[in-house]
């Protein structure tokens, strides 16, 4: 039995070859949802969906978003219907008083389908308005979770952090935005000053997820503030970690990042953005996977491979790692 911590990229792309090593059947994914936004209605969950449509073999990994082949009829047409009607084309958030109104797990993350600012396509849609119906419904975000992995005959057992809300907000000299804004939206560029995880203090957890993490717990080589983060930021999660088995795979090689905005997260949050602020960020787990280029001298067990992850067999290889790591602590 096994859990893995997945947000981003780099857990998921550790879980494509992870098969080889761990049992699917006793696997448990949880997923971070401080990426999670409303979009004119419908809740999306992009860390979970990733998980989602890798399990049923449905992810386009070329970007490593949405569903392989989808169409963008729907998306396309509300871009056609904005440039004609003169909307900016920018994210619309929705304003103080609506962040709180509607579904609670949407909190402080709503915003508008003008103009649509996430590129979002047909089949992908039918995911997230069943979510949001199932939700409307008055079914929790794990139970609807768990409903769409059956739809998409997931062989790990997916559950979100929590069912309550969490939004992931990153401060900048041009005023507070939503991660998926300053990602997406903005590319990534606006200088950070801090990232705020809110809702976290006020978050609890699943029995499944309490279940799952006294399993040895396995961190991919995803982004430690803003995929990993939210996560941990949730005391009972953080509680757990500190008490159970964790090895993790570094998204860096010593100082350079593999990919995405982590190395300008960590120097935000006070963290070198290297492989050892990496460690100082992870201070609950065990041992790592690192890259056998990185030379880097940690407190704790390494061990060493190739650690790029272009092919199912290269994750399989890192995956094979990550058990002889857990062999080592356990």
């Amino acid at each position: 039995m096994v859990t893995f911590l997945s947000g981003g990229t780099g857990t998921p792309k550790l879980l494509a070859g992870a098969d080889e090593v761990f049992e699917p059947s006793g696997t448990t994914v949880v997923a971070n949802t401080g990426d999670d936004v409303e979009l004119g209605g419908f809740l999306v969950c992009p860390d979970l969906d990733t998980v989602l449509f890798l399990g049923g073999d449905e992810l386009d990994r070329e970007t490593w978003w949405g569903i392989d082949g989808d169409s963008a009829e729907t998306h396309e047409h509300l871009q056609e219907i904005a440039e004609t009607a003169g909307f900016d084309s920018g994210p619309r958030y929705l304003d103080s008083e609506a962040q709180t109104a509607g579904r609670r797990i949407a909190r402080w993350r709503r915003f508008s389908a003008v103009a649509e600012f996430m590129y979002i396509g047909d089949r992908d849609r039918a995911v997230h308005l069943t979510r949001s119906s199932l939700l409307d419904e008055g079914h929790t975000l794990t139970e609807v979770t768990e409903t769409l992995a059956d739809a998409f005959d997931v062989p790990w057992r997916v559950l979100p952090m929590s069912d309550d809300p969490v939004a992931t907000l990153i401060h900048t000299p041009e005023g507070m935005m939503h991660f998926q804004e300053f990602w997406v939206a903005r590319d990534g560029e606006p200088t950070i000053e801090s990232v705020e995880f809110r809702g976290a203090a006020d978050a609890s957890v699943t029995d499944a997820v309490v279940d799952a993490l006294t399993d040895p717990v396995v961190i991919g080589p995803s982004n430690p503030i803003t995929s990993i983060g939210p996560l941990a930021a949730i005391e009972e999660i953080h509680t757990a970690l500190a008490e159970t088995t964790v090895v993790a795979v570094s998204p860096f090689v010593e100082d350079q990042v593999f990919s995405g905005p982590a190395a300008e997260l960590m120097a935000a949050e006070g963290y070198e953005p290297s492989t050892a602020g990496v460690a100082e960020a992870y201070p609950f787990v065990d041992a790592f996977v690192l890259d056998s280029a990185d030379g880097t001298e940690l407190d704790r067990p390494v061990v060493r491979t190739d650690t790029e992850m272009e092919t199912d067999d290269d994750a399989a290889r890192v995956a094979r790692a990550v058990d002889q790591a857990l062999a080592e602590v356990l």
